[in-house]
């Protein structure tokens, strides 16, 4: 956190703690309505907050708005924890506080995403927490389609949707002070520098054609017609069209040299 002490007026380095043995009575009398065991709670699991939104560093938003928003998932958590199952609460409010970050990540991203689309991908991380706990493993595609009577397509397009965007200079991999990013691993043999070029090059050589021939080379290589059928099409004679075909071609190869 790049040494910062202070997140929303909060000493991050004086954070109370609580012991396991009060979390779970504490969690009774704020469900119940005691405002100072909620406080309690709230303050003595804020370096549960910060272990989690350390994860969502480097998103383009500031600290401070991150921590509000993981209090705001910790106070979920609180409110909505089970107490008759026999799990630890931090374990619960880890991937709520989580849960909570990437919607605010989400929502206010560079990239949009419909309403529609984020509100089938709230749905399809419920199914998946669910069949999670009811099979003990992680649903497929197809059992989170079912549960939700909706087309797999959909619940692929909605995860899609709501994926971190990846930046292309990321790390994967670093030995001996040499990483590899993630464009290192993408391999594109047609949008080259090299390609790139020869199109630009290529589209400056046929703006030099006249009308006719540019008309002639599209329907020869684009639609496949052949030479007697552009005649029919341009109203000019066989000859014409393979002469005229055969000039355009050798004036773009000379400026192509």
């Amino acid at each position: 956190m790049q040494g910062k002490v202070e997140l929303c007026g909060v000493n991050t380095s004086r954070l109370p703690l609580i012991k396991s043995s009060e979390v779970r009575p504490l969690i009774a009398a704020a469900q119940s309505g005691d405002e100072k065991a909620r406080d309690r709670l709230i303050s003595g699991n804020l370096r549960l907050v910060l272990s989690v939104i350390q994860k969502f560093a480097g998103r383009g938003e500031s600290m401070d708005d991150l921590f509000q928003v993981g209090v705001i998932g910790l106070i979920k958590a609180i409110d909505c924890f089970d107490l008759t199952q026999n799990v630890r609460f931090s374990t619960y409010g880890v991937p709520m506080i989580s849960g909570e970050l990437r919607r605010f990540l989400r929502d206010h991203g560079a990239l949009r995403v419909s309403r529609s689309m984020r509100d089938t991908a709230y749905r399809v991380l419920q199914a998946k927490e669910k069949l999670t706990a009811q099979q003990g493993r992680e649903p497929d595609v197809e059992s989170i389609a079912k549960e939700l009577s909706i087309k797999k397509s959909e619940v692929v397009f909605a995860m899609d949707a709501i994926c971190d965007p990846v930046s292309l200079y990321d790390p994967v991999y670093s030995d001996s002070g040499e990483s590899v990013c993630v464009m290192d691993q993408i391999g594109d043999n047609r949008n080259t520098d090299e390609h790139w070029l020869e199109q630009i090059a290529l589209g400056e050589a046929v703006s030099h054609l006249s009308r006719r021939e540019k008309s002639i080379l599209a329907l020869r290589f684009y639609e496949g017609k052949t030479q007697t059928e552009v005649a029919k099409a341009i109203g000019i004679s066989q000859a014409q069209v393979s002469r005229l075909e055969k000039n355009a071609i050798t004036r773009i190869k000379k400026e192509l040299e």
